[in-house]
């Protein structure tokens, strides 16, 4: 690894710039849709429901204004540094609070930076919410490869173990010798590989999705366990399709997602029942749950438009594919977490993961709470819960 002193220079300010053309062509498009007809349920089977994206269309082209939320991610400490050939965007913010633990949180698809923008006051200043000043942190939030402000890579090979790696080097170049990282959907792979790799520093990892039983089947004596069972078997024979696209065929989606923000902003919408009904109502009937408010929303569908990181964010599931295709056919388990391991499942993520599944994942599993509201989308609809978890988990590594 590169020392601090030797990479300093290559840590660059950053700043969003969006010109208005941009803006323009977008509005443009938009109004240019081809719509389909209605679906024919009155339910998500088929899909998005019409009327959610045409409302959700019609605030796009008329009343969201992306001028704001960029204004947000330049009044935050941005920056880009090229690791391993990519130009990989993240967010630092330090913490006022003396002692505060360095934590780099990775966002999973389909979100972004945007997801996390609400934990930064929290998690680096929780004295201001309701917290001890004990439990701050020093946050890092980097942008994953081919994912928003961060580069799209020209090689193959950018899987979750790639980035693990990459973290690990961003954290020693901004000096952060003790950490600890979290992550939920993608980023929970990443983070649990991270885990896996134990680079030195690394002293605890946070998830809320148990990423593991993808690779298996799991226990199912109690109730619980066949709770979790049956959504999971839901999650693979209904709610697949995204990802099994993704995973095979992202260039083939790449191209609606490129050349059509409806049809973007309809993919990255059609991800979980919980959150797609939750966003919906957000539109049609002007009931944000939590954090999900039309602008939040909006504000990370504009940021995959804007980079056109469509293509190149999809292209990181066939990478994870490949991967695992070889580690299955290596026969090789992969190596134990040694470092501790938190976890906290919400009540409306795609499965409620019991600690009967976790334990057996983690063996080192030193914190795990199952919470009252929540979903998929934990740091981005309940932001100050969430964030009250993350201290939680990792207060005995301070």
């Amino acid at each position: 690894m590169s020392s601090t002193v030797e990479t300093a220079s290559n840590i660059r300010p950053y700043q969003v710039d969006i010109p208005d053309q941009a803006l323009d062509d977008l509005r443009r498009r938009i109004a240019a849709t081809r719509w389909p007809s209605r679906e024919l349920v009155t339910d998500r089977s088929q899909g998005v429901q019409l009327a959610t994206i045409e409302e959700l269309a019609r605030y796009w082209a008329s009343d969201y204004d992306w001028r704001k939320a960029e204004a947000r991610l330049n009044s935050l400490p941005q920056f880009t540094t090229n690791i391993d050939g990519v130009d990989i965007h993240f967010i630092h913010v330090k913490s006022p609070h003396e002692n505060a633990l360095p934590l780099i949180m990775t966002h999973g698809w389909p979100g972004s930076v945007i997801e996390l923008l609400e934990t930064i006051g929290p998690l680096t200043d929780p004295t201001a919410h309701g917290g001890q000043a004990e439990d701050a942190f020093h946050l890092v939030l980097p942008s994953l490869p081919g994912y928003g402000f961060s580069g799209e890579p020209a090689d193959l090979g950018w899987n979750v173990g790639r980035v693990a790696q990459a973290w690990a080097e961003l954290m020693d170049r901004l000096g952060h010798d003790r950490y600890v990282a979290q992550g939920g959907d993608v980023g929970a792979a990443v983070t649990d590989t991270m885990g896996r790799q134990a680079p030195q520093g690394l002293l605890g990892i946070h998830l809320n999705l148990l990423v593991t039983v993808l690779a298996g089947p799991q226990p199912t004596e109690s109730e619980q366990e066949r709770a979790a069972a049956n959504q999971l078997a839901t999650f693979r024979e209904s709610g697949f399709g995204y990802f099994l696209e993704m995973a095979t065929r992202p260039q083939t989606i790449g191209y609606a997602l490129l050349d059509s923000p409806v049809a973007l902003a309809a993919w990255l919408l059609d991800h979980d029942t919980d959150s797609y009904y939750k966003i919906s109502r957000a539109f049609v009937d002007g009931e944000p749950a939590g954090n999900l408010t039309r602008d939040h929303i909006v504000d990370n569908i504009t940021l995959y438009w804007l980079t056109g990181t469509g293509a190149s964010a999809a292209r990181s599931y066939w990478e994870d594919g490949q991967a695992l295709a070889q580690a299955r056919a290596s026969g090789q388990a992969p190596p134990e977490v040694a470092v501790p391991v938190g976890f906290t499942t919400f009540p409306g993520e795609i499965w409620r993961s019991p600690r009967s599944w976790v334990e057996q994942s983690y063996r080192n599993l030193t914190y795990f709470n199952e919470v009252a509201k929540g979903g998929h989308f934990a740091a981005w609809e309940e932001p100050e819960l969430f964030s009250e978890e993350v201290r939680a988990a990792f207060r005995s590594l301070r």
